[in-house]
């Protein structure tokens, strides 16, 4: 799986002007100069994350050098950095195995949650299972 962080929502416009002899006469200089659209960008902060990847351990060398190749096609310094977090989670690879093995996490979707302890007791967050 891998998630793009970013999309470009940026307009990109040009307002063409000529520079052969007599183009004065046909251009109004900064009158009307909205421009055309001519692509599209995304704003992005230093350190933001730009694509996630997740995968087997078997298959770590195949994804770093799918992200060494995909950096080459962004402009500027980017850096391909290993997550501690189990896939795209916020608990981390050696935290998982034991709240899973309990019971603490339940599969949502690419993420999880995690059960709370405190609160009612009800079939959906009860630790034990009958």
């Amino acid at each position: 799986k891998r998630q793009v962080s970013t999309q470009s929502t940026w307009v990109l416009r040009i307002n063409k002007m000529l520079s052969c002899a007599g183009a004065d006469r046909l251009q109004t200089g900064m009158r009307g100069a909205f421009g055309k659209p001519v692509g599209t960008a995304a704003r992005v902060h230093i350190g933001q994350v730009l694509i996630s990847v997740r995968g087997r351990d078997t298959h770590k060398q195949h994804m770093m050098e799918a992200l060494r190749r995909a950096k080459m096609k962004f402009p500027g310094r980017q850096v391909v950095v290993q997550s501690t977090k189990w896939g795209f989670t916020q608990v981390t690879r050696y935290e998982y195995e034991p709240l899973k093995y309990i019971g603490m996490v339940r599969p949502d979707g690419v993420s999880v949650q995690i059960r709370n302890k405190k609160g009612a007791i009800t079939k959906k967050n009860c630790l034990m299972q009958h």
